[in-house]
């Protein structure tokens, strides 16, 4: 195995295996010339472990074989059959009476796995860099930042000084790797915005994920990235625990500027896959036609979806109707006298 030279293989597409994190942390290192010896020192991982990954990787044909590539002698389990479309018109029958709506993000944050590094790694890193590069100076850091290799340039990414982060980026050996290190644990907003400079850095889930909980991420920065990003996105960063309550604050005002300008299919998506929820963040937001119409168009069987309507003071007048009509609200009389209590309720339901 020493001597073998790992080699992703052009005709499998890696997205469609299922790599575990190590897996993907071991393909995202591997260039096509370093060999299988020299694996240890880039990726900190020790040897027989290392061996173990390679074989699991060729056997699931992610790396070419060879004559010196590690055997798996595990066992694989047959892959299960994928399951047989249903035809088109049944799916789009399903699709109009189904809620909520697909989620808007699939096509787009969730495209690629994300190789994660794993806690041991990131440690090992850390160490290397608190216990042999800290202690040099700036100056010096900066030079060895511009040719380094791993896992010194990987060690480097956590240093706090922005001038060795903008260093590293320079560096022809930086990849996605490094960014998503850099975005996770550097704590200068000067560098931050040196790791969004670069377009295909700044576009990588991972780096976008790990740059919303970094608790450096300036405001502006944070509203260039996520501008034009899908309403969605918006929201489930103002819910989310992991992301600084700072980020969250500007998250929710953001959320409120796309809401009144955002395409209205993105307003019914928004609406209809938090079930309502994210009305509560949309106090005081009018909707418009289409938007209206839209969401007239619908079906409803959520309850919950229905009391967030009816508790949402900007419901259209058209919107209060419908709802009376539904099975669910003529079922159910607690939702019929919330609908019958908002302030563009038909006056003969208010009457009743």
């Amino acid at each position: 195995m020493n001597d073998w030279t790992p080699k992703l293989n052009p005709t499998v597409d890696l997205r469609r295996l299922p790599l575990n994190a190590e897996e993907g942390f071991v393909l995202s290192r591997l260039d096509g010339h370093t060999r299988a010896r020299d694996l240890p020192a880039l990726t900190g991982l020790p040897q027989e472990r290392l061996q173990d990954i390679l074989a699991r990787l060729v056997a699931q044909g992610a790396l070419l074989p060879g004559a010196e590539a590690p055997v798996n002698t595990v066992r694989q389990e047959p892959a299960a059959p994928e399951p047989i479309a249903p035809p088109r018109e049944a799916r789009d029958t399903e699709a109009r009476d189904t809620e909520p709506l697909p989620d808007a993000e699939a096509g787009d944050e969730d495209a690629a796995p994300e190789e994660e590094v794993p806690e041991a790694v990131l440690g090992n890193y850390r160490k290397l860099f608190e216990t042999r590069l800290h202690a040099l100076p700036e100056d010096q850091r900066v030079a060895m930042a511009h040719g380094a290799e791993d896992p010194e340039l990987s060690a480097l990414c956590f240093d706090p000084v922005p001038a060795v982060i903008k260093a590293a980026l320079e560096n022809p050996r930086v990849g996605l790797a490094h960014a998503r290190l850099i975005a996770r644990h550097h704590r200068n907003p000067v560098g931050l915005e040196a790791l969004v400079a670069r377009a295909a850095f700044a576009s990588d889930t991972g780096v976008r994920r790990f740059l919303v909980r970094n608790p450096q991420l300036p405001a502006a920065l944070f509203r260039r990235m996520w501008a034009l990003r899908r309403l969605m996105e918006h929201h489930k960063l103002t819910v989310d625990r992991d992301v600084p309550e700072s980020t969250r604050r500007t998250a929710r005002e953001l959320l409120r500027q796309r809401f009144a300008t955002g395409p209205s299919e993105e307003k019914v998506e928004l609406i209809l896959n938090t079930e309502g929820r994210a009305l509560g963040s949309l106090v005081g937001m009018p909707v418009d036609g289409k938007t209206t119409s839209l969401l007239c168009g619908r079906t409803y069987r959520s309850p919950l979806l229905v009391q967030n309507l009816a508790r949402w003071s900007a419901a259209p007048p058209v919107l209060v109707a419908h709802l009376l009509k539904q099975e669910l609200v003529r079922r159910q009389p607690q939702l019929r006298a919330m609908l019958a209590r908002h302030p563009n309720a038909p006056a003969d339901v208010k009457r009743a």
